[in-house]
């Protein structure tokens, strides 16, 4: 029965707070421990704050664990599958509307029991050889067709299917639905992928699923599931969840991608890649025929001079050239001999001239010579007051009579 409208209507702003004011009143609340195991675990980089999910067989809870709480606690080293005991109080986050346990102190208690079902399985598998690499096999380079076991409704599926249209829309896909989550999710898991198998047409499996928490994910980690991927006669590719999630899956199948759309890369060519390769052969091939009549065509030219070559003609003609060769070259060593020759004889008459007296009389100099016998005067004491000189000069001469006799 629905109450009858008394009062006006609360907002949801008013609705949260009102219900975390309850949660803050409560007194086994505001202080609680609380056992479970440690799930989606993560540090904000930035503020250095936890955030995970405690959980059990049938219920979770989100925490959040501040930095300061965590220093005061002396930094514990928590990890997914990690049980613990963790105190706090509970309040309601009104931004996102959702009820959080906020850790103050932790006390871990060892592995959880999801977290040693998977390393159990994971040992005993690995110790029949379910995960060597020498039973996986390689995957088929173009498939016919590709078999994919995930949910219908499923963002994945669409995801997968849009990247198989696109790099490889000669492929037909045959989608066998199963649950990819809850306890009854690994043993429809396992039906698709046989029936998979009986089918035959498929060339290769995709086992896929989006990502989730370690618990949605769960499935993937079932042994029933593991044996389903091993016994498959067809190569099965696993892509679930994100790069950090690991499940047995991955592990047993033939090949592991990081997510559903790197599966669905992983198992098709890519088309555009076949043209991109037809297009480089098609420029190789026109490449080719280009040098091979390129090297025929030279090899024509050669043949073509050669035949020259062995022509009379060309040796009479190269004999004539010779001799113009020879006609140049012999005037020009004689024009050349001759200019020598010039310019020898200019260096002897330019040397004559530089030792000639005319050369010195014509820079200002003169020679002096008594007029009476001719005789020549280079010192003062061949000479006295009263005496007469014949200056000869560049252009003439001229006489002078001696004043005065200086030393």
């Amino acid at each position: 029965m629905l109450a009858t409208l008394s009062e006006p209507p609360l907002t949801v702003s008013e609705a949260v707070h009102y219900l975390k004011k309850v949660l803050e009143q409560d007194e086994l609340l505001r202080a609680i421990w609380v056992q479970g195991e440690i799930s989606d675990y993560k540090v904000h980089l930035a503020s250095g704050h936890c955030y995970f999910t405690l959980k059990d067989e049938t219920a979770q809870l989100l925490c959040v664990f501040f930095k300061q709480a965590r220093q005061r606690a002396g930094l514990p080293e928590l990890r997914n599958g990690l049980a613990v005991l963790a105190a706090g109080y509970v309040s309601f986050y009104e931004q996102h509307g959702r009820l959080q346990l906020y850790v103050e102190y932790v006390e871990p208690l060892g592995e959880g029991a999801l977290y040693r079902r998977f390393e159990q399985l994971k040992e005993r598998l690995a110790a029949e050889g379910l995960f060597a690499e020498t039973r996986k096999r390689p995957l088929p380079s173009a498939p016919a067709v590709i078999g994919v076991v995930t949910s219908l409704q499923a963002a994945a599926l669409r995801d997968m299917l849009r990247v198989l249209r696109t790099r490889y829309p000669l492929a037909e896909v045959l989608i066998a639905p199963a649950l990819v989550q809850g306890s009854e999710a690994p043993a429809s898991i396992a039906a698709a992928i046989d029936l998979l198998n009986e089918h035959g047409e498929a060339e290769v499996i995709i086992v896929a699923r989006g990502g989730g928490s370690r618990e949605e994910l769960w499935a993937f980690n079932e042994e029933v599931v593991a044996r389903a991927i091993a016994r498959s006669r067809i190569p099965v590719i696993s892509g679930v969840g994100h790069e950090t999630d690991v499940t047995i899956a991955d592990l047993v199948a033939d090949y592991r991608a990081s997510t559903p759309t790197a599966a669905a890369t992983a198992a098709v060519p890519d088309v555009a890649r076949w043209r991109q390769d037809l297009l480089e052969w098609q420029q190789r091939l026109q490449d080719c025929m280009l040098t091979y009549l390129t090297t025929q065509r030279e090899r024509l030219l050669r043949v073509e001079r050669d035949l020259q070559h062995a022509s009379p003609r060309g040796q009479l003609d190269q004999r004539r050239q010779q001799l113009d060769d020879l006609s140049e070259r012999l005037l020009a060593s004689m024009q050349t001999l001759l200019t020598l020759q010039r310019e020898r004889l200019r260096g002897i008459s330019r040397h004559l001239a530089t030792l000639s007296p005319l050369e010195t009389l014509a820079r200002g100099f003169a020679i002096a010579r008594r007029a009476d016998d001719q005789a020549l005067v280079t010192a003062v004491e061949q000479v006295h007051p009263g005496d007469r000189l014949l200056l000869q000069l560049a252009n003439g001469s001229v006489t002078v009579q001696v004043l005065q006799v200086l030393p």
